[in-house]
């Protein structure tokens, strides 16, 4: 396979994984204020999970070279989301404090 034939494995798994752990920290964010926490916990999970699945197989479907590539896009979306949403220090607190 090419290389341009890995590039929308790649890119498909980065978009897919932006969703998942975006999802993840939207969820994280709404369910810490709710009153029913697992069912926001759960149902999350279950969506997250089979979004990103139904996503890859779409993607991929029985090629196991691209869903190597996939996954990680998919690790790379978590590296990118991680470094976005990371709380940032106020003007107080101390330059090195991160």
């Amino acid at each position: 396979m090419s290389e341009l034939g890995w590039l929308w494995p790649l890119l498909g798994g980065v978009l897919l994984g932006g969703l998942f752990y975006g999802g993840l920290w939207w969820t994280v964010r709404r369910a810490l204020a709710s009153r029913h926490l697992a069912l926001w916990l759960g149902v999350s999970a279950v969506l997250r999970l089979a979004g990103l699945l139904a996503g890859l197989y779409w993607l991929c479907g029985d090629a196991w070279l691209n869903w190597l590539v996939a996954l990680g896009g998919i690790g790379l979306a978590r590296l990118g989301v991680t470094r976005l949403t990371r709380p940032r220090p106020s003007p107080q607190e101390s330059p090195h404090a991160y």
